[in-house]
């Protein structure tokens, strides 16, 4: 195993990729980040401010820390939505990088499955490097790892939610089936959970609410820069067998016998 991810061609220390969205002002994103030790800031492009007016430019907040930007088509319920808004992407912001979404619905913010390898297959075309956003399900995880995306996104609970790593057991298996980086998106809540993905062998985690909408952004995320380091050292230094009954961790040998026999 290796502290640093490496995603296609590019290879970053941290394994905490964070979004940029639902701060409550700049500067605590800009606090947050730089205590999250993340290398990786996703922007949705569909929100951010591209015109360059005189309005307040998030973009120029991360820019100046300069910051691997991953945008990513949050906001697409089509893989027609999704494509155009990836290519605004790469004219805007130079880079053929990006984290497709396409959303089913607006409850549940699950991906549309069909529309989502639709997309993917159109970005793959167009020399895209793809990191798409899926259900935890092994089968839609494969496919898109065959047909040649960089990264698996699986969730770990819907986006939002914190509710935390929901299918520990598919995380798993789509680990085990897939040869790209498998990375947590959506769902985590705290640090504990970030832990946790990074103990099932997972190869980074993105969030976002899970910071922004914390009490205390930027301490949040020095918490989660932590956790997900705590959580990848436990994988890789291979945790204790589980057991259903107790095993002593003195030795029973060579004990010391107390009393005897009486005459």
């Amino acid at each position: 195993m290796t502290n640093q991810l490496t995603i296609a061609d590019q290879t970053f220390s941290s394994r905490l990729i964070v979004g940029s969205a639902r701060f409550p002002d700049p500067e605590t994103m800009r606090k947050a980040l730089r205590a999250s030790g993340a290398e990786v800031v996703t922007v949705a492009i569909r929100r951010a401010n591209l015109a360059g007016d005189s309005g307040e430019d998030i973009l120029s907040y991360i820019e100046d820390d300069d910051y691997f930007l991953l945008p990513n088509t949050a906001g697409c319920y089509t893989a027609k939505e999704a494509v155009t808004t990836a290519h605004l992407a790469r004219e805007v912001l130079g880079t053929n990088w990006v984290k497709l979404e396409v959303i089913g619905d607006d409850d549940t913010l699950f991906p549309d499955v069909p529309e989502l390898l639709k997309a993917a297959e159109q970005l793959l075309l167009d020399d895209f490097v793809v990191l798409p956003y899926a259900n935890d399900d092994p089968i839609t995880c494969r496919k898109l790892a065959d047909m040649g995306c960089a990264a698996v996104m699986p969730l770990g609970a819907p986006i939002g939610s914190g509710m935390g790593i929901r299918n520990p057991y598919n995380l798993r298996i789509i680990r085990e089936q897939v040869e790209v980086p498998v990375i947590v998106d959506a769902g985590v809540g705290t640090a504990s959970d970030a832990a946790i993905a990074m103990e099932l062998g997972m190869d980074a985690v993105l969030m976002n609410s899970a910071i922004s909408q914390a009490k205390h952004p930027v301490k949040m995320a020095e918490a989660m820069k932590k956790g997900i380091e705590g959580g990848r050292l436990a994988f890789e230094a291979g945790r204790m067998p589980r057991r259903l009954y107790a095993e002593a961790s003195s030795p029973m040998e060579g004990r010391i016998e107390v009393g005897g026999t009486e005459e």
